[in-house]
């Protein structure tokens, strides 16, 4: 965000083999890496209603916006806008990059082909809700002009080896005095096999380079997901549902 002035390739990831308690991270990695492969090209075929609202904490300012992400009689995929009113953010306003955090960072997926792209590193077994998870700490190697990644923690389920929560925040090369929240995304089990995102929530201040600081409340709540049974072959493309489900993991 910009502050307004008022006024394969695991072999080159560098991972240790064997983690201290005798967890083959790179084996794990290898596994789940695959599995959000599948996972992004099946959410594809999905349509799900996403809903935004970011609201600044001081000054009550605000955007919010509801889509639903669904399929025309042709089998493409698009954006359809349910609720969009006028944006009322006073400190700060939306960048490209914002968007780009929206769309593919904050529901992060970390397929085979993008594991060159990050450092990763094995941090121990943890519980979510009840859920057995391999957690690993994600940054990117290198950055790229125009690109946006996620740098942060991620949780993996230990049995289905899919990822079910992260937490981090959106990195890139940037213009400008701007700055991103940390967030974190839940996900949740969808037809009792993919573990799809349902909500994304950010608590953060911004603290900007001119020395301003922006208390901002953001969520992301990703709804009603449905296969998409249409007699065209789709292979990408994103289906959200606006949802209040709390922030929890689970299985459904």
């Amino acid at each position: 965000m910009r502050i307004i002035v008022l006024a394969a390739a695991l072999a080159a990831l560098c991972l240790p083999t064997w983690a201290a308690d005798d967890v083959n991270s790179a084996e794990i990695i290898r596994k789940f890496a695959a599995k959000e492969l599948e996972f992004r090209q099946a959410r594809n075929n999905y349509t799900y209603r996403q809903s935004v609202l970011m609201e600044e904490v001081n000054g009550g300012g605000k955007w919010e916006e509801i889509d639903d992400i669904i399929f025309t009689p042709e089998g493409k995929r698009i954006e359809k806008v349910i609720h969009a009113p006028v944006i009322s953010l006073q400190h700060i306003s939306l960048s490209p990059e914002d968007v780009q955090d929206l769309r593919n960072v904050q529901p992060f997926v970390l397929t085979t082909p993008e594991i060159p792209d990050y450092d990763i590193q094995y941090l121990g077994k943890e519980k979510i809700d009840e859920i057995g998870c391999y957690t690993f700490s994600v940054k990117p190697k290198k950055m790229v002009k125009d690109k946006r990644y996620f740098e942060g923690e991620i949780w993996v389920d230990d049995q289905d080896l899919q990822i079910v929560k992260t937490y981090g925040k959106g990195v890139g090369l940037v213009k400008g005095d701007q700055a991103f929240p940390k967030f974190e995304t839940y996900r949740e089990q969808i037809d009792k096999k993919y573990w799809f995102p349902t909500y994304t929530r950010a608590n953060d201040t911004l603290h900007f380079k001119s020395g301003e600081n922006v208390p901002i409340r953001m969520t992301v709540k990703y709804q009603d997901y449905k296969k998409y049974e249409g007699r065209s072959s789709i292979k990408y493309g994103d289906v959200v549902d606006d949802s209040a489900a709390p922030p929890a993991t689970k299985k459904k």
